[in-house]
């Protein structure tokens, strides 16, 4: 086997910094100098929410300023970690009000970002999202239109469309690597009890403590419980389970290689198989998906898999099958190019011996034997593109959105983009809940009747 590995470049958050964007001539969307940071405020500090604020401010071009939780215990780390000044607060509307953010980071539960978002962009503020962008598919159409009403900048945050281990892949796709795709793979397989949102608990949790009417929202009302509130991925009131935490980034990861833009036809199962700890949510979920012929990409089938039960190595990762090869894709990209026999083979032996002869003198004048050699002997070649050591696909994912904010450009994954990754999956929890087939129409976005 021939092995050719291949470096993806450094990321463009390495040594990108405030006068580096005046250079190009990038400014703030509030009249700043382009030296001023970008003022951000986060909504919902858990372990997302904080991951994005480090993040963001990795890229050397934001500020915290401001944080908003249901739980105190975050609130006083938020002011720990980056300044006792921050304004924080358990009512997000607080945050909103303030004239000097410019930007809001969401990062609270999937049952509050649609009404989040909408009041973030009514107040004018630029948003970035945690995935998935709605709760519900009926979520989706009013948080697109409210971009498009706000003109503001909206990113939702599924980092692949801004990684270079995808990019490379979108450009071997898009070259033709593979040739005519056929059928895509993917998976995300976890074994950890942190992986499967078995999140601590702080002693001090209580209802002194955490906010649990705000927490709730929408959300129908129950008495108080901290596996609820701080294991909140496992319940249907808030979360939207392995679906709407894990398919969606698999979704986007896909569109952007691919340019679909969503399946027509959805079907899923699985099961609670080990996590039964009152989560109402399954822990093993198949996806099956039927992606119709479009301009960018031919029909194609889609399989994805998430399991949190698996006693395997944790990975997560994606195969292309095409006509010519095939794309794995995961933390670095790999094609491959399985050896073609010479001849397509035959099976005869039911045949007549008469009509045995006769075929194999047709055959052999049509493919001619001949006398195997080394250099005869099929190879496959693989070729393996590796990004940087200590790459960070999340931290160019903020950079591509404090660039948007200050450039006023459309951010990599607007609300339109957000919502055919994010459409799909929640359809496959229709599916799984429902126990049927579920057809949807990407173009418009809705379920068919």
């Amino acid at each position: 086997m021939t092995t050719r590995r291949s470096f993806l470049g450094s990321s463009l958050a390495a040594g990108l910094s405030a006068p580096l964007l005046a250079k190009h001539g990038l400014q703030a969307s509030t009249g700043k100098s382009p030296n001023d940071k970008i003022q951000i405020a986060l909504i919902g500090c858990g372990g997302m929410g904080q991951n994005d604020a480090r993040s963001s401010t990795l890229t050397g071009l934001t500020r915290v300023v401001a944080a908003s939780d249901c739980y105190d215990g975050r609130l006083e780390h938020m002011k720990e970690v980056y300044s006792p000044d921050i304004l924080t607060t358990r009512d997000y509307h607080e945050v909103l009000a303030r004239p000097d953010i410019d930007a809001v980071l969401i990062g609270a539960p999937d049952h509050w970002h649609r009404q989040i978002t909408i009041d973030a962009l009514k107040a004018k503020k630029d948003v970035y999202c945690e995935k998935p962008m709605v709760q519900h598919v009926d979520d989706g159409l009013p948080v697109v239109q409210a971009q498009n009403d706000s003109k503001q900048i909206l990113q939702i945050g599924s980092q692949r469309v801004s990684s270079l281990v995808y990019k490379k892949a979108q450009e071997l796709y898009q070259g033709g690597a593979i040739g005519k795709l056929n059928m895509v793979e993917a998976w995300w397989d976890r074994n950890s009890a942190t992986g499967a949102w078995e999140y601590a608990i702080p002693p001090d949790a209580s209802t002194q403590t955490c906010d649990w009417p705000q927490f709730e929202g929408r959300a129908p009302k129950t008495e108080w419980d901290p596996k609820r509130f701080f294991r909140w991925r496992c319940y249907r009131d808030y979360g939207t389970g392995v679906a709407g935490d894990l398919f969606v980034h698999l979704f986007s990861g896909l569109h952007f290689i691919t340019g679909a833009q969503g399946p027509s036809r959805v079907f899923a199962t699985g099961g609670l198989r080990f996590w039964k700890d009152g989560r109402d949510v399954p822990d093993v979920l198949i996806g099956l998906y039927d992606y119709p012929e479009s301009s960018s990409h031919p029909a194609f089938n889609l399989i994805l898999r998430v399991n949190f039960v698996s006693g395997a190595e944790e990975s997560e990762g994606f195969r292309f099958t095409g006509s010519d090869g095939i794309m794995t894709v995961g933390r670095n990209v790999i094609l491959s190019a399985p050896p073609k026999p010479s001849d397509p083979g035959y099976t005869i032996d039911t045949f007549s011996s008469t009509e045995q002869d006769a075929f194999l003198k047709q055959y052999h004048e049509k493919y001619p034997q001949s006398r195997p050699t080394t250099n005869s002997m099929p190879s496959s070649q693989e070729q393996v593109f590796e990004p940087p050591p200590h790459y960070s696909d999340h931290v160019d994912h903020h950079l591509n959105f404090a660039m948007s904010v200050r450039s006023r450009k459309p951010a990599v994954e607007d609300a339109m983009f957000g919502f055919r990754a994010a459409g799909p999956a929640l359809l496959s929890n229709i599916s799984y809940f429902e126990k049927r087939v579920v057809e949807w129409d990407p173009q418009s976005m809705t379920i068919k009747a």
